[in-house]
């Protein structure tokens, strides 16, 4: 027998090791890419807080997290503002807030975990929440109870926080109108909670992904 290899052998080893070098290099092309879309797209982290009694506002909280969720790279932590704490404030980038309409406006207790924002939390003097996004969305039991005053005094909180206050699902907000001809929640409302949450995802994305820039020139 030849010590020598034959021509078949070597041409059969040779493309053996072509394959393998192919296979190694499309892995780490693959691995490369995966990496690089992953830097892309930056994780964000959202903080849908909410009070509710009658269990409305809490479904329509669970659209709006629904919603956030939908947009890639989105963490959400869902509570009830008695249930958040400064930790939950400051680890987020961007902070929905839910009320239900009680004589025209935001709930005690929701006004109560704005008021523990300054109180209780140590947000201000130093503005702590400056430039983290914020929303809010609200039910009540009338076309014309106050839903838009709950969610203005919301932004309102929000503003006063040095916060970037977006909207979706409505003018200010995601609303829905629980008693009358419009009994609960409905399908349409919910799409606009949904609205509402991936419209915040998107946005907490862009400013953290470092495409959107703020012109304080005159």
């Amino acid at each position: 027998m030849s010590p020598y290899p034959t021509k078949t052998h070597a041409s059969s080893e040779s493309r053996h090791l072509l394959a393998v070098v192919l296979t190694l290099v499309t892995l780490c092309t693959g691995c490369v890419s995966r990496s690089w879309a992953d830097e892309s797209t930056p994780a964000i982290r959202i903080l849908v807080a909410y009070h509710s009694l009658s269990g409305n506002t809490e479904r329509m909280a669970e659209a709006v997290v629904a919603g956030a969720k939908s947009v890639s790279g989105t963490q959400v932590i869902l509570k009830r503002v008695g249930q958040v704490t400064a930790e939950d404030l400051f680890s987020v980038d961007a902070v929905v807030v839910g009320s239900p309409v009680y004589w025209s406006n935001m709930s005690g207790e929701v006004k109560t975990f704005f008021d523990n924002w300054q109180f209780k939390f140590g947000v201000f003097p130093e503005f702590k929440m400056k430039n983290k996004v914020g929303a809010a969305f609200s039910t009540g039991g009338q076309i014309s109870s106050g839903k838009e005053i709950t969610m203005l005094t919301i932004l309102a909180a929000m503003l006063g926080n040095q916060m970037i206050v977006v909207s979706d699902g409505g003018a200010f907000g995601a609303s829905a109108t629980t008693e009358g001809e419009s009994p609960g929640i409905d399908d349409k409302e919910l799409t606009e909670a949904e609205s509402l949450g991936r419209r915040v995802a998107d946005v907490t994305k862009l400013i953290k992904g470092g495409g959107f820039t703020l012109n304080y020139s005159e």
